[in-house]
Parts: C-alpha cells; structure tokens; sequence
C-alpha cells in the first residue's frame, strides 16, 4: 500500500505521534517525493567509476568538484550511444531523478548523454579515428592500386539516392557498356550501417569483382553517419576487393574515405577514378600505334641503307674476283712458309754436320788412321797411359788402325 506524503510525520516529536514508517515507507516516500517535485533535468559533470555490466547497462557516477551523484543508463540508451564513454569524461546528461530504495540512494537515470564542449557525433568520430588510427588501418602501405580497367564493377549505395544516379552518368560517359552491379542499401538511419558492411562482405563472398564504390550523396553529419560507424570501418578494410570511398562532398570526410583504398570528393569522382576515359584511351593508343609505325618505318629504312650499301661493295659486285684474291693470297701465304721451312731446315742441316764432323775427329778409329796405336793388358779394355805397373812377361793387346798384335813386356822404362 502507497503511503501519501504527509509532511505531519515529520513535524512533531514521536511522543505526540503514533505513527511509525518503516524503512521502505520512508524511501519511498523520499523517492515520490523526488519524482514529483523534480520533473526531468539536465546536469553536467564528470564521469567516475563507469562500470559495463553483462545486462547492457551501464553504471557510472557524476561528480564535480564538491559533491557526486550516482547515475545509470539502461541498455536502450546505452546502445544508442554513440561515442564511447570513460572515466574523466566530461558531459552533459538528461534524466529523471530518482530514489533505488534497495539502497536508500538517490540515483540519476540517464534519459541522453553528450560531450561537453563538443558534439557527441564529433567526439565519436575523433574516439574511432584515433583508434582506428593506432591499429593501422589507414595506413597508406596496406591500401591496394585500383585496377586499370575493371572487367566487373559492384555499387554499394542507395537505389534510388542521387549519387547511383550521378556515379552511373559519368562511368557511361567515360567507358559505355562497362559491367556494373548495384547492391542496394540503406545509406543513413537504423540499420544502414549494418547493411552496408553486410554488402561488402556479401559482394568479397561472390567473388567477380575487380572494383566496389562504396558510397551516397550528401547530408548533414547525422546524415552520413553510418560511413563513420566501426562496423563499416572494419568490413572495407577486410575487403580483398580494392574499394572507393565516395562519401557527401569535398568537405565531408567520413573514417570510410580514411580507410578505403582511394577515397572519391563526390560520387561523380568516384566514376571518373574507377574507369578509364574511352576516348582518351583510344586516342593514346592511336599515338602509340602512329609512333610505333614510325620507329618501325625508321628501323626499315635503315635497314634497307645497310643492305644497299652491302650490295654496292666490291665483293658484291665481283665475287669471282674476291675468291681468287683469297685464293692469290693463300698460295702466297705458303709459299712464304715453305720458304720459311726449307731456311730453317737448311740452317739445322748445317748445325747437324757440324756436331758430326767434331764428334768423328774425336773418334778413336780416326786416331788410329793417322798412325796412332791402342795398347790395352791383354783380356782388358782399358787402354794404357803409362808403363809403370806394367811386369815383365805381362802379355799386351795392341791395336793399329787395320789389325791388331799380341805382345810380351821384355823391359819397362818411366
């Protein structure tokens, strides 16, 4: 049973009044009396203590520099917010004032929360760009070259938004009859960026693609959001297929375009960076076609002066005249070298009866035609030089140049 607030309960002392509260009554008087006199309000101040707990609520207190005040933000709200919230916060919240009579504690329920100092879309951005950031993501050394001429491009946008209308246009007019699947999605509001990072990874499972845009016309920061959602972030920096961030305007940057491989200042430019211009194109081919007919011209015509010049040489035009000169000179060629041989053979010859001339004055046998005689001891070959040695009776062995004696010692002289 609800007790009303009777302010006489706390008039006068217990002597005069009989009626004793207990401790539930008393809060929750003290809490209906909070919710009736204090309708929803705004407070500022910092955050303390956060705590995430399994329910998706969070817990949290506020204080200043005097005084705290306990606060909670159910899981609805929670969800909903969408920078990230820490100790040392600074914000500004919307709630209700009331009293957790488990505890007798006045309490904050926290109905919308934002930065203080700054938008609560702005402070989301910086928190994921810082993060993102750390991890690597934009990076330009992890971001892939688009392809030069893509055989098959995918469009994740809106069907029926201007910038499918305006990236359509300009790739028909640059490159006609080009390949092009569209993937529509939501672009802004719940759910879109949820459907967008759906697409993308959808689009890497079917395979075929050489290029995705990824993108939608302009809007409000609120508008665009979903481009700066982690979802998003995380799915096109997953992506094997080369992607163009083509976000609002020049001046919109979204932490798609810093992810992205290339990023696109409108649609348009995305059409204009994911396809070649035809006419152009064939254009440059047609030069590299004229000067490559040209270098080719150049290389036949000098080509052509060298045979001439070959032609018109002497050996040419008289062949015959040029074997026979080859032939002049190769009978020459031996002639000189018989020449050559037949000196250095006569020079040897010489040189040999020379040796042989010396070697036949040294020889015994000529000695002994010119009167000379040999004498050895008989039965040895040795000749003999002198008579000491010699006994008498010894027999001698003498040799003449025709014949040879057998002989006695009768008497030595020295």
């Amino acid at each position: 049973m609800e007790s009303e607030w009777n302010p006489d309960l706390i008039a006068g002392p217990l002597e005069t009044k009989k009626e004793i509260l207990s401790v539930s009554e008393l809060t929750r008087m003290v809490r209906e009396c909070l919710e009736k006199n204090f309708p929803p309000l705004w407070v500022t101040g910092e955050i303390s203590n956060l705590h995430r707990a399994a329910s998706g609520h969070m817990y949290l207190t506020l204080k200043d520099e005097a005084s705290q005040v306990r606060a909670i933000i159910f899981r609805p709200v929670a969800q909903t917010t969408r920078f990230e919230l820490k100790d040392g916060l600074e914000v500004i919240v919307f709630g209700d004032l009331t009293v957790y009579e488990p505890r007798g504690e006045y309490q904050l329920i926290i109905r919308e929360i934002e930065p203080k100092g700054i938008g609560a879309l702005e402070l989301a951005f910086r928190q994921l760009k810082e993060k993102l950031e750390a991890e690597g993501l934009f990076d330009p050394a992890r971001k892939r070259p688009l392809p030069f001429l893509p055989r098959h491009i995918g469009i994740v946008t809106s069907p029926t938004g201007a910038a499918i209308r305006d990236i359509l246009k300009v790739i028909d007019s640059r490159f006609p009859r080009m390949h092009i699947t569209l993937f529509p999605v939501k672009v802004q509001g719940e759910g879109a960026a949820e459907e967008i990072a759906g697409a993308i990874e959808n689009l890497n499972a079917i395979g075929g693609y050489d290029v995705l845009i990824v993108g939608r016309g302009g809007g409000s920061l609120e508008d665009l959001w979903a481009f700066n959602e982690e979802i998003v972030a995380r799915a096109i920096a997953k992506s094997q297929i080369p992607i163009i961030s083509a976000v609002g305007h020049e001046i919109d940057i979204t932490i798609s375009d810093l992810v992205a491989d290339r990023r696109a200042l409108t649609p348009s430019e995305a059409g204009v960076l994911v396809v070649p211009d035809e006419k152009e194109l064939l254009s440059t081919l047609k030069e590299f076609s004229r000067r490559l007919r040209m270098a080719l011209r150049v290389k036949a015509e000098s080509a052509r002066r060298t045979l001439e010049l070959v032609f018109r040489s002497y050996p040419f035009r008289r062949p015959l005249d040029l074997l026979r000169q080859q032939e002049q000179m190769a009978d020459d060629f031996i002639q000189r070298t018989w020449r050559a041989t037949s000196g250095i053979i006569q020079i040897k010859k010489e040189i040999l009866n020379g040796l042989t001339r010396r070697l036949e004055s040294l020889s015994p046998a000529k000695v002994l035609s010119r009167g000379y005689t040999i004498t050895t001891l008989a039965g040895e070959k040795k000749p003999l030089k002198k008579a000491s040695g010699l006994k008498k009776g010894g027999l001698l062995r003498t040799y003449f140049a025709k014949g040879e004696a057998t002989s006695r010692v009768e008497e030595t002289k020295t």
